[in-house]
């Protein structure tokens, strides 16, 4: 006997497999089973099973749970004050080079106990919880040593033992130069590869780093990929968001989950990208908040087919996002996404850049049941309406959550 049957529903599967746009099946049903999922169909081919419960859901849409494969959820303070600066003319890069930041939002965190930092972060966890998220990436990197890096990590790990939502904690090794290493770059870079990641087991499955001008070189990257790569941890990239630094080829040598940005990335980085796996993760609230003017190459990565995720980048000075949904809206009006591009970003696509794609992100048999459900009249409304609060449920690992 299933333990529960959701029948009277309309599924966007997101499995390319099924074939229809959104992998749609109308009129379907979903049974659960020790919280995964045990068939996906059409009601009428699972009419006639048992379960324990059977929920007629009255016509709604039902999504994979929604994945938001690219936030910096734990941090102390707020950069509002940035934000007042920036709509007054300042750039990203001048606050930056003027103490501002990352760096100004460092003293804060490392300020701030564990529990003020899990508390925090619960807040607007929640929110992105309400919006139908059931996974979210957490990074560090607001710690700048390795007392704080880890207190973060803990803190998204807390998180994930508390609320009913998969977290993944990514150890952001190389953010930003602290200011007492300005003059020993080196210093700082041995002190991520040679401390931060071998204390990192366990509390940490990715390892990520900013390659920028304000940020970090190749060659410091490299020295951080290969530290991670010995220690058997996944990379990704914050790559070519300002300019073009060689950041997404440099990361496909690594084999890299995903190059995150973008927007100045050429096509030979892009065509690293295709042959490595990778996928793009865009992140239109960064690129709204900044006002940036130059968009990543969509064309370029439907192109050489890299499939390409959409996160909040949720942080405390250039994306303070806390809906999903708006980010399917942005990543369609801004970034030129289909709605279904868009849902697949925040979903299959998004699973992918975490590696998690073989336990969510499509609504497939075998898969745990990770859901929302929607009251809306087809897909396309989840991109369309701006800052949709939510779904009408969420259910995480088969139980309402």
């Amino acid at each position: 006997m299933w333990d529960r049957l959701l029948t009277d529903c309309n599924i966007a599967t997101m499995d390319p497999a099924v074939g229809a746009p959104f992998g749609a099946i109308e009129d379907g049903a979903i049974a659960i089973q020790d919280g995964r999922i045990l068939r996906v169909g059409r009601r009428v081919e699972l009419a006639g099973n048992r379960a324990k419960t059977v929920e007629p859901l009255g016509g709604a849409w039902v999504t994979p749970g929604l994945i938001d494969c690219h936030t910096h959820l734990v941090f102390g303070g707020n950069r509002a004050g940035e934000y007042e600066q920036r709509l007054q003319g300042a750039t990203y890069e001048e606050i930056a080079k003027a103490g501002g930041g990352i760096v100004s939002s460092v003293k804060a965190t490392r300020e701030a106990s564990l529990d003020d930092l899990v508390e925090t972060a619960r807040r607007r966890l929640h929110a992105l919880m309400r919006g139908g998220a059931t996974t979210v990436e957490i990074k560090s990197g607001y710690g700048l040593d390795t007392e704080t890096e880890l207190k973060m990590l803990r803190a998204a790990k807390r998180l994930g033992e508390t609320e009913s939502v998969r977290i993944v904690p990514t150890l952001l090794a190389l953010h930003a130069l602290p200011p007492d290493y300005k003059e020993r770059r080196d210093a700082f870079v041995r002190l991520a590869t040679e401390e931060m990641i071998p204390q990192v087991a366990g509390l940490a499955q990715a390892v990520d780093a900013y390659c920028e001008g304000i940020g970090f070189t190749q060659a410091e990257v490299r020295a951080l990929f290969e530290a991670a790569t010995r220690h058997g941890l996944r990379v990704k990239l914050h790559a070519e968001q300002l300019s073009n630094m060689g950041g997404a080829a440099l990361a496909a040598d690594y084999k890299a989950l995903s190059a995150d940005h973008l927007e100045h990335a050429d096509e030979a980085g892009i065509v690293a990208m295709a042959k490595a796996g990778m996928v793009a993760v865009l992140l239109p609230g960064a690129f709204y908040a900044l006002k940036e003017t130059k968009k990543p190459p969509v064309d370029l990565l439907r192109k050489h087919k890299v499939p390409m995720a959409v996160a909040t980048d949720c942080n405390p000075g250039t994306s303070p996002v806390l809906s999903p949904t708006l980010m399917l809206n942005m990543a369609c009006t801004l970034f030129g996404l289909t709605p279904e591009e868009a849902l697949a970003g925040m979903t299959r696509e998004a699973a992918r850049a975490l590696a998690l794609q073989d336990e969510v992100g499509t609504l497939s048999a075998g898969k745990a049941a990770d859901l929302c459900v929607w009251r809306v009249s087809r897909p396309a409304e989840l991109c369309y309406w701006i800052g949709l609060p939510g779904p009408e449920r969420r259910i995480v690992a088969g139980r309402d959550a």
